[in-house]
């Protein structure tokens, strides 16, 4: 394919000794060749599937029937026959003397757990919930910080067949009980604080309260992490202490399932209303974690991933899953720049050896507007700096390059909880674009469609996936029939897998994200993702964070304000707000040029970073708050009462 010369090409001997070049040998084929290995990984699933099984040596009780029984989706079938276990495999690739987990804070203090240890307490929390009385099917749900003991208590209850779920103990108990009680769960596993900031939150009287809105427990188990004591009657049900739970001298067994046996239940953010509980299966998880993990991420025994994520969001279930691989994972309780050293993370990275480090576009774009400069660190052992959340501006790649090493695959990345994994990133193997995402993942068969439900390139269009993925949602909770599910995905083009985000697939095979479709900017029939706006204002040096919207209004107006966060002693002025409009007209589009630029104190995000485009824009065209937007699922609640008055005022205004 010809298109623009890409920002980097790959290494030939990285490509040479990584593991999708392995892979490609492994099944015949050539790995130099991305395209050719991509095509072949969506018109032969059964093939390509039945490759990653084979490759990756899954273990399995009862072998499968067939890879693939039914393609039509939401009804896919995959390994039918078959039971495994995810825990078995999370575990079977670690020596007892290796490290699994690094455990690691905002202080800079850490602690290792081997293999062997790792084993030992997932064995011994497993004994206790069974003897507590899960059973398979049953959900054990946590309310902790991304810290060793939600990945023990992930995999003990996952060992026995258990659903589990987490969230994080920045959530307050209503917003988490509006998750977990859906669940109807047994156990709640919940930690005494957290680390944020430089300052211990103790969260003691928010886990007994979310203890008493979940009536079907049976017992919680308490984590002492920051080491708060915890009160003697503050719990509805049985009380059993972490310590208790975790170290008994038991021996580890991980029961085998179905391959579509429930293995987690993720949640959506909530924003808009109840949480929707997506639940996947034990070998979707599986295959498609080693598939993204090993292949795309290239690790293997002798790595170690350092991924900044908060419990709630996917990219834990990834952190989780690298021990599936057999590298080392590091967890990480705080703050990603906290005010005592906001390189901590870097120094990490150089202090553990990390070759895989995981961010958001946000955190690389405030390290460049702050002047951190990282490369004063050893930071030689990273290999691929992988970065999600939301489109990473092109503007980021120099700086990468120039701070963080020349050496290193950026791995822009595009997925969704959804199916907890990525649609679109990189590979050892891809040239790399700044601003684009390399090429679709392998095994997904993405397009993007024109209005027509036709596929299109060099134009923008619906994010759709045209073949099923093993990691799609087994169903939604609590929807029987499968109607929220399939209307959720489903329902625009039949059979095909309609993600919600807008894209452009390139002549040279790159993806470019330009935000959800949802909040697209439609002025005078020209449409623009938010992103390519918020990418060239957000490079100002004078400007924090922007948020643009386009709203239709009942007269059949349009209305595309601006709303921007200033950095410190800035003041917005006329000089200034020339300044944004001509950086949009040159840098995006003359014709989105905003009607008025405002500041706000804010931006207000979904609590896994994603900023809140469709409920302020509801919220401009004059929806009531509440209808708009659930607070507890905020990251800044204060910020949408902002917005809800900005609205109010402007309607108020003389015609």
């Amino acid at each position: 394919m010809t298109g623009p010369d890409p920002f980097t090409t790959p290494d030939p001997k990285a490509v040479a000794n990584s593991r999708i070049m392995d892979f490609a040998r492994h099944t015949g084929r050539d790995g130099t060749d991305y395209t050719a290995l991509h095509r072949w990984s969506v018109t032969d699933l059964e093939g390509f599937w039945g490759a990653v099984w084979e490759y990756f040596d899954i273990d399995s009780d009862t072998p499968y029937e067939q890879v693939l029984a039914e393609e039509r989706m939401p009804d896919a079938r995959w390994f039918t026959g078959s039971t495994l276990n995810y825990a078995h495999h999370a575990l079977r690739e670690l020596a007892d003397e290796d490290v699994a987990i690094i455990a690691l804070d905002e202080t800079g203090s850490c602690y290792e757990v081997t293999g062997g240890r790792l084993r030992a307490q997932v064995a011994s929390v497993a004994a206790t919930l069974r003897e507590l009385g899960v059973g398979q099917g049953d959900r054990v749900v946590g309310y902790l910080p991304n810290t060793p003991h939600a990945i023990v208590a992930f995999l003990a209850a996952s060992s026995i067949g258990a659903v589990w779920s987490v969230c994080g103990q920045d959530y307050a108990p209503k917003a988490a009980a509006d998750r977990f009680a859906q669940l109807e769960p047994a156990v709640l596993i919940a930690a005494d604080g957290y680390l944020f900031n430089g300052t211990t939150h103790d969260r003691r009287e928010a886990a007994g309260e979310l203890a008493a809105h979940l009536p079907t427990l049976k017992a919680t188990l308490l984590v002492d992490h920051v080491g708060l004591p915890w009160p003697s009657r503050a719990f509805p049900s049985l009380v059993v202490p972490w310590q208790d739970a975790s170290t008994r001298a038991e021996e580890l067994t991980c029961t085998p399932v179905p391959f579509d046996h429930p293995l987690w239940v993720v949640f959506s953010s909530g924003t808009t209303g109840l949480p929707k509980g997506i639940v996947h299966g034990h070998g979707g998880v599986l295959l498609e974690h080693l598939k993204t993990l090993g292949l795309h991420s290239d690790l293997g025994p002798g790595d170690r991933l350092l991924w900044y994520t908060t419990t709630h969001w996917m990219m834990w279930n990834l952190v989780a899953s690298t021990l599936l691989t057999g590298a080392t994972t590091c967890t990480y309780d705080g703050s990603p720049a906290p005010f005592a050293q906001l390189d901590v993370l870097w120094e990490l990275v150089a202090r553990h050896r990390v070759t895989v480090f995981g961010t958001s576009p946000q955190y690389l774009l405030g390290m460049a507007k702050y002047g951190i400069d990282p490369s004063g660190h050893d930071l030689s052992s990273i290999r691929v700096v992988g970065c999600t959340g939301s489109a990473l501006p092109a503007s980021a790649y120099p700086w990468v390059r120039d701070h963080v090493g020349d050496h290193v695959l950026l791995a822009s990345i595009s997925g969704g909880t959804d199916v907890v994994s990525g649609f679109a990133g990189s590979a050892p193997n891809t040239p790399v674009w700044a601003g684009e995402l390399s090429a679709p993942h392998l095994g997904v068969a993405l397009a993007a469609y024109d209005g027509e439900g036709f596929p299109v390139v060099d134009q923008v269009g619906e994010l759709v996936v045209t073949r099923p993925m093993p990691s799609m949602p087994l169903y939604f909770w609590n929807d029987p029939d499968g109607t929220r599910y399939r209307d959720a995905y489903f329902s625009s083009y039949p059979g095909v897998w309609r993600h919600g985000d807008w894209i452009t697939v390139t002549g040279h095979g790159s993806v470019i994200v330009h935000g959800r479709s949802d909040s697209t900017l439609n002025r005078n029939g020209v449409r623009l993702g938010s992103a390519d706006i918020h990418d060239v204002v957000e490079r100002l040096p004078e400007i924090t964070e922007a948020l643009v919207i386009g709203a239709e209004e009942p007269d059949g107006g349009y209305w595309m304000p601006l709303f921007v966060v200033l950095a410190a002693g800035v003041t917005l002025d006329d000089a200034l707000r020339e300044k944004i409009k001509e950086a949009i007209r040159t840098g995006a589009s003359p014709r989105h040029v905003p009607d008025e630029i405002i500041e706000v104190p804010g931006i207000p995000h979904t609590r896994t970073g994603k900023k809140l485009e469709v409920p302020v824009k509801r919220l401009l065209q004059g929806a009531p708050a509440e209808q708009v937007v659930n607070p507890a699922a905020v990251d800044a609640p204060d910020l949408i009462d902002h917005f809800a008055r900005l609205s109010t005022e402007r309607r108020r205004r003389p015609a």
